[in-house]
């Protein structure tokens, strides 16, 4: 019998918690507000330092904000949301190509937050921040960061083997570029972890307008673009051009030790080369991505992420006006990416100082404007809920290309095999 009445009391403790599946934060009486929030690395710090000038005016608002990890937010939140919200925060920093996903297989689980009215401040954001940030037209999450692309390149190298960034404008430039930097200096064009992932390729996807999925959600592996991105870069590991690196370690010591010219990355890249490339200033600049066809465009992106606010969420009144602060305040948004390195996304940031001043560490280069300018010529990525499938079958087919498949056939191999995992249509 007392182990009916034990067994009681853990079933009723299990009924209460799901009862009360919102988040930690709570609001008291007298009307203060904890909010609880999820980020990780450097977004922590600019919640925080945001939060300290949103209190001169809501004095009553409180931010606790915890640093668990990005991979640890997503199985917690994915936990949270299966259960229906329990345990889950009030503010929660999510990666661009999850939003879809999530919204997708928890579509009650987040705030809709154009009924909250941001849709309003839908022209302050270039358009493929809001394509990532709506579903069926509507807001799940707030812009927040980017990372407009550029090949961060290292000028001595460049000027010892005559080669001026100014004159690559395409990819088959940057090829003999890169025949004679390797030459004259035995440093490598560029690194990539060749058998483990695909930030190039996915670039050189993003600035063809195509990527894995097309908008409809059919697979685009096979796609003619797909193809020749592939075998721009199946060119340069043929010329002995790509430094193989193990990982993102691996990325930034050959960043370090000056074994490859330059870096194809996101801008947010910046702030690893300042902090790990310290005795190198001066001796940086930043080109964007080479076109793959003469005149085509140049703009990309790689990484980005958005805020959003669980549905269930007691304090969602809260959440939403200081996250509507901090998305689409301007000085806010300077101060994450002057002391955290964080890429606004909100376009009214472009006009301040910092956008139009030299940067000392990359030659005393105009870098910010360089990037700011890309932003509204960057094509939307469609990353759907089966992005990582999509993501891990492009992985196999450029390591098969690699090894000497031909590249259609590795493409082509990889669409039927994404086809089978995810029971999606491959465009012909």
């Amino acid at each position: 019998m007392k182990k009916i009445f034990v067994l009681m009391g853990i079933i009723a403790t299990l009924i209460i918690a799901g009862c009360s599946s919102g988040s930690s934060g709570s609001e008291s009486k007298d009307g203060k507000v904890t909010l609880t929030a999820w980020a990780w690395n450097v977004n922590v710090g600019a919640l925080n330092d945001a939060v300290k000038e949103y209190q001169k005016d809501h004095p009553n608002v409180k931010l606790k904000v915890e640093d668990i990890g990005r991979l640890d937010v997503y199985d917690k939140l994915s936990t949270g949301l299966a259960a229906g919200g329990v345990g889950l925060p009030d503010i929660v920093l999510v990666e661009d190509d999850r939003i879809h996903g999530y919204v997708e297989a928890f579509p009650e689980g987040f705030l809709n937050l154009s009924d909250k009215g941001f849709s309003d401040h839908e022209d302050q954001f270039p358009s493929f921040k809001n394509d990532l940030a709506q579903v069926e037209g509507k807001y799940y999450a707030m812009p927040f960061d980017a990372g407009p692309g550029g090949m961060f390149y290292r000028r001595s190298l460049f000027e010892k083997a005559g080669v001026k960034a100014e004159d690559i404008n395409t990819w088959d430039d940057f090829l003999e570029a890169g025949k004679k930097i390797k030459e004259a200096t035995g440093s490598y064009a560029m690194p990539l972890d060749m058998f483990k992932d695909d930030p190039t390729f996915r670039m050189m996807l993003n600035q063809q307008g195509v990527f894995y999925y097309d908008e409809e959600g059919n697979i685009d592996l096979t796609n003619p673009k797909a193809v020749k991105a592939m075998e721009i870069q199946k060119k340069f590991a043929d010329a002995d051009l790509i430094k193989n690196v193990d990982g993102w370690n691996g990325v930034v010591s050959s960043t370090v030790d000056g074994s490859v010219a330059t870096i194809p990355f996101g801008a947010w890249y910046y702030g690893t080369i300042v902090d790990q490339a310290k005795d190198t200033s001066g001796d940086w600049g930043v080109f964007l991505l080479p076109a793959v066809e003469e005149g085509g465009n140049r703009a990309s992106n790689l990484g980005g992420s958005s805020w959003m606010i669980p549905a269930a969420s007691k304090n969602a009144d809260a959440a939403y006006d200081f996250l509507e602060y901090f998305s689409t305040d301007k000085d806010t948004q300077i101060m994450a990416m002057e002391d955290y390195g964080l890429f606004p996304s909100l376009n009214t940031t472009y006009e301040s100082d910092v956008f139009n001043g030299e940067v000392e560490f990359f030659g005393g280069q105009n870098i910010w404007k360089l990037f700011a300018d890309e932003m509204k010529d960057v094509p939307t990525a469609y990353y759907t809920k089966d992005y990582s499938l999509a993501l891990d079958e492009a992985i196999k087919a450029q390591a098969d290309t690699f090894n000497g498949t031909k590249v259609e056939k590795a493409l082509e191999e990889a669409a039927k095999r994404l086809s089978d995992r995810t029971k999606r249509d491959i465009n012909k």
